[in-house]
């Protein structure tokens, strides 16, 4: 379960090293993090775990993330913005 304290976690866990990944990843948990499973919030907060060029990789489609769960989860975050 997420309590408050540790949403903020995630939330601050969101500010990366690219402005890039910044403009993706908190509006992404402001606005659509409390409607995911308990399983998607888990996999989200690993998927936070990873190194900033891997997650940009990824999230651009340079790349493609070995992990199913995490690249589900990332195929959740690019769809949404592009909405």
């Amino acid at each position: 379960m997420f309590t408050a304290k540790r949403y903020a976690r995630l939330k601050w866990a969101c500010r990366r090293g690219m402005l890039e990944l910044d403009v993706l990843l908190l509006p992404f948990v402001e606005e659509a993090f409390n409607d995911l499973s308990e399983q998607d919030k888990e996999t989200f907060e690993r998927l936070l775990t990873c190194d900033d060029p891997d997650l940009f990789a990824w999230i651009m489609g340079h790349q493609t993330c070995q992990d199913p769960e995490l690249a589900r989860m990332v195929d959740t975050i690019v769809s949404r913005v592009k909405v």
